[in-house]
């Protein structure tokens, strides 16, 4: 007889226990005996129906007339089991993935966000994944749900654009721990998008145009200060030597008949214009 243990006892990771380690009864044993026949009688056909390739990533969970199989999971290579009694479960041991459906997430500031993300899954027990849970695909992709939602709904919007790692490792650590009872093995969490509203990317926009145009204006002042700030002392150093105008003025002559252009330059002393404000005044 099989054995159930209540989930609200203390020690609820397993709910339900096996019962191969039971003795077998008269009509169980009846039914053994009677399938070992028909595999004898119907030798060599049988043996198509008896014998199982397990792969190198996959284990067998057998059943006889639904209890487990002493043992526990088979393979990999060839398992026999008994027609008419035995039924065989093949679990796939290799990392899946699967796509947690976009959520629509109130966040912490009340912005409306959709985020999606990416689960990475294995089986470390398949008895546990055939026993314990109906569909643990089905039931790990639900519970990604849930806790996509839970976890985002928690954060500021700015965190989940610039935290997804820690949220990722949040996710994946919930998930693991709902997930160990199932034989489940929760292995990476991914965030892959946070689309955010059009009116409020059109915002964020805007707010990041003006903050790169205010410090673009302050870099262009800064420069202009620095500049004025040379300017100054240049003209401090030429006016203690009269003589260096006029070299700069070699120079800059110099610098502009190098390039071959048609310009023409007639160099007129400044200080005539000396004389106009005090004939003004």
């Amino acid at each position: 007889m099989s054995r159930y243990k209540d989930p609200n006892t203390t020690d609820s990771k397993k709910h339900i226990l096996t019962s191969e380690e039971d003795s077998a009864e008269c009509f169980e044993i009846t039914a053994i005996i009677l399938s070992i026949l028909v595999v004898i009688l119907t030798f060599p056909f049988a043996i198509l129906f008896c014998i199982r390739i397990v792969a190198e990533y996959e284990r067998a969970v057998v059943f006889r007339l639904g209890r487990l199989r002493k043992g526990g999971a088979r393979g990999p290579g060839v398992v026999f089991v008994l027609p008419c009694i035995d039924d065989a479960s093949i679990m796939d041991l290799r990392t899946a993935s699967f796509d947690v459906a976009p959520q629509e997430i109130l966040t912490k500031d009340a912005v409306t966000i959709k985020v999606d993300a990416v689960v990475y899954f294995r089986l470390q027990d398949p008895l546990s994944a055939v026993i314990q849970v109906l569909n643990y695909r089905e039931s790990t992709m639900l519970l990604g749900q849930t806790t996509l939602r839970n976890v985002a709904g928690t954060r500021m919007l700015n965190e989940l654009l610039t935290e997804k790692d820690d949220i990722s490792h949040t996710m994946q650590k919930i998930l693991d721990e709902a997930t160990d009872p199932w034989g489940v093995k929760v292995e990476r969490v991914e965030i892959r998008d946070v689309r955010l509203p059009e009116a409020l990317q059109r915002a964020m926009a805007a707010e990041a145009e003006a903050n790169r145009e205010a410090r673009a204006k302050i870099v262009a002042a800064d420069g202009e200060k620095n500049a004025a700030e040379a300017l100054r002392e240049a003209a401090e150093i030429i006016s203690q030597s009269p003589s260096a105008l006029q070299l700069r003025y070699l120079q800059t002559l110099a610098t502009i008949s190098a390039e071959r252009n048609s310009t023409i330059i007639f160099p007129f002393p400044i200080e005539m214009f000396t004389g106009f404000p005090q004939r003004q005044n």
